[in-house]
Parts: structure tokens; C-alpha cells; sequence
């Protein structure tokens, strides 16, 4: 018998990946290597690199893409097990580096525990209300927060005060697609509200050197100080912030070019290849590129949300609406940190920022997307 032709022989493995899902991710990825091309341009073999994660993060799309929404299922609890307990082991023995205790050495590899949590935490809550969805009591979604709140304490106290909250937000998305009654989310938000008034109105008092805030270390409580009146400390804590919102202003409407940003290029722009490289962006190609951005960030959580919509039950539903939220937190996260509208915490610009470990998570993230999309037919209710 002929043997068929190899292109038609791994068609099956390649149609697992999404069209419109690719075809967005594509052009951030194109995004993402210009402008890095510019603003590492003194961080030697740094562009070679980025590229490099991208190819490692496509190929770990696609393997999440061609497993099953009922494989990902089974392996949700002993995912989440085994990082609650890593995160066990950074508590009680882990790696500090920074002043930030959250390696933890397995002797043939280092982990950083926390970042499995941001796809465990989703998987695995999704996990439970599927499982649980005949009989959805409101102790359920006790149960559910304790299952969120004990990584997230765990990792706010390494501290890692930006993980902590990205995972406790992947957390929360699921709750609130399980159908968390509005009388509940009405509440925290009001009180979210009322402290940040708080904040902002107290800001001269409880800024000063001598006020402990008891439950923030230190260096997060000058975070937010800085975040409310980075002119305290300009060129210290207020550097960042400042330096970002001259560059973003410096763009005008069309941006000064690529290769032609002056903060950039005189670098006056910290850690302008990952947290902050939205301000070379905006320096580099004005409103009109931040704008770009954006359309391609919202067509990216529409898509999401599109595949959350037509998944065909609870697990697939939830987590796919929950990773496609977590792609808006990142983005609405550091976008707003480099426009000085929130706090600095350490969280890169979707598929635009440096780092390999963020590229790798992103890239599960669409896999998993992927995956519910392709199996949508194939998954029985």
C-alpha cells in the first residue's frame, strides 16, 4: 500500500492550532522582536534570545494544543499538589536571592514554585467546580478560596507580592465564571474603592518614614508611596515612574522612530527590555503604536473569550475564561504601572516584555486555548 505524503501525515498534529488565535499572536510576536531589536540594543545576544523563547514557547503551545481537555483534567489536583508542596519547600528551605526567598534547588534544577500556579491555580479550580457542578452548593466556593488563599499566602510571603496577586486574580476569574453571586463581588469591590480613596487622601501621613503598615513589607509600602508621589524621590524610588511617563510623553501622537527613542538609546529607561518596555515602545512609535497595542490585546481576549463561550462544559469553560482574563490582567497591569497609574510589581507586558519563564506561561496559556477550541466537538457533556 502507498504510503501518504509526510505533509498530510502531520496535518492532524498542526490543525490543533487556532487561526485567528495564531494569526493575533503572530502579530505581537512581530511587535514584540522590533521593538526589542531597539531597546536591547547594548544587551549583547539579549534580541538573539528573545527570539529564541518565542520559538520554545510556540513549540510548548503547540504540545499543550495536541493533549486533550480530559488529559489536562486528570493531571489538575496532582499539578496543584505538587506546587503547594514546592512552595512548601521554598518556605522551608528555599533559595534567597534579592532579599526574596523563592527558588527552590531540586538538585538537578532550579524552580521557581509560583510560577506553576498561575496555570496549576486555574486548572485546578476549574477542576473542582466541574466536578461539583451538579450538586454547586455555596460551601463549594468555600472550599474553592481556601484551595486559592493557601498558595496565594505562601507566596506572598517569599514576598512576591505581584505573582501573588496575578494568581489570586486567575483564582477569582474562576469563581466568578462558576457564578460567585454579585453580592458577594459587589462588597470587595466598593471596599477596593473606598481604600484606594483612602490612599490617596491620607497619602502625606501615612507615607512617612515612621508609619509601619503593618501588613506590607517595607519595600511594598514605598511601591505604592511612590506610585501616589513618585516627585517624593525622583531620582530613587520615583526614578522608574518618572523616566517612563517623560518617554511615553516624549512619543507625541507618531512616535520618534525605531532606533530614534532619546531615553531609550541615552538609557534613561530602568529594566527597558522587560517590566518597562512599553515606555520604548510608546517613546518609539507615539499613541498611534500604543493604540496598535491595544486593538491587538482586545482582539486577543475576545478570541478567549469566544472559545470560553463555545466550550462544551464546565472545566473547558472556566479555564478557558479564566487564562484568557489572565491575559487582560498582565497587560492592563503593566500598561497601567508604566503609565504611573498603578503600583510597580514586576509584571512584563504580554509577549512583549523579556523573559522566558513569562513567554513559557503565556505559551501554556494559549495551548490550553488551543486545546479546548480543537477538542470543543470531541468532549463529551
Amino acid at each position: 500500500m502507498q504510503q501518504r505524503p509526510l505533509l498530510i501525515r502531520l496535518k492532524p498534529y498542526f490543525s490543533v492550532l487556532d487561526g485567528p488565535l495564531l494569526f493575533i499572536l503572530g502579530l505581537l510576536a512581530c511587535s514584540g522582536l522590533v521593538i526589542m531589536y531597539s531597546s536591547a540594543f547594548d544587551f549583547q545576544g539579549r534580541f538573539a534570545d528573545h527570539l529564541r523563547n518565542y520559538i520554545i514557547a510556540l513549540a510548548v503551545m503547540w504540545l499543550i494544543a495536541n493533549i486533550s481537555p480530559q488529559t489536562l483534567m486528570r493531571i489538575a489536583l496532582p499539578l496543584y499538589v505538587v506546587g503547594v508542596l514546592l512552595l512548601v519547600g521554598v518556605a522551608l528551605g528555599g533559595e534567597v536571592r534579592k532579599g526574596a526567598r523563592r527558588w527552590l534547588n531540586l538538585g538537578f534544577t532550579t524552580v521557581q514554585p509560583s510560577e506553576i500556579m498561575k496555570i496549576a491555580m486555574p486548572l485546578m479550580l476549574a477542576w473542582y467546580f466541574h466536578k461539583y457542578e451538579a450538586v454547586l452548593k455555596f460551601k463549594d466556593f468555600i472550599v474553592a478560596s481556601i484551595l486559592l488563599i493557601v498558595p496565594v499566602a505562601l507566596i506572598a510571603k517569599q514576598p512576591d507580592l505581584g505573582t501573588a496577586i496575578l494568581v489570586l486574580l486567575a483564582g477569582l476569574f474562576v469563581l466568578f465564571f462558576a457564578g460567585l453571586s454579585w453580592k458577594l463581588i459587589i462588597p470587595v469591590i466598593l471596599a477596593g474603592v473606598i481604600g484606594i480613596s483612602t490612599l490617596v487622601a491620607m497619602e502625606e501621613k501615612i507615607c512617612q518614614p515612621d508609619v509601619d503598615w503593618k501588613i506590607l513589607h517595607e519595600y511594598q509600602k514605598n511601591r505604592v508611596c511612590t506610585q501616589l508621589n513618585p516627585m517624593h524621590d525622583p531620582l530613587g524610588k520615583g526614578f522608574h515612574t518618572i523616566q517612563s511617563a517623560i518617554a511615553i510623553g516624549s512619543g507625541g501622537l507618531a512616535g520618534k522612530g525605531l532606533m530614534q527613542g532619546t531615553q531609550t538609546h541615552l538609557e534613561f529607561i530602568p529594566e527597558r527590555t522587560t517590566d518597562f518596555i512599553l515606555a520604548v515602545y510608546a517613546e518609539e512609535f507615539g499613541l498611534l503604536g500604543i493604540i496598535w497595542l491595544v486593538i491587538l490585546y482586545i482582539a486577543l481576549v475576545f478570541r478567549g473569550l469566544i472559545i470560553a463561550g463555545n466550550a462544551p462544559n464546565t472545566f473547558t469553560r472556566l479555564l478557558a475564561g479564566s487564562v484568557t482574563l489572565i491575559f487582560f490582567t498582565y497587560a492592563f497591569v503593566n500598561m497601567g504601572m508604566v503609565a504611573g497609574l498603578l503600583p510597580v510589581v514586576g509584571v512584563p507586558l504580554p509577549f512583549m516584555s523579556y523573559g522566558g519563564t513569562a513567554l513559557l506561561t503565556l505559551g501554556l496559556g494559549c495551548g490550553i486555548l488551543m486545546s479546548v477550541q480543537r477538542h470543543k466537538t470531541l468532549i463529551a457533556r
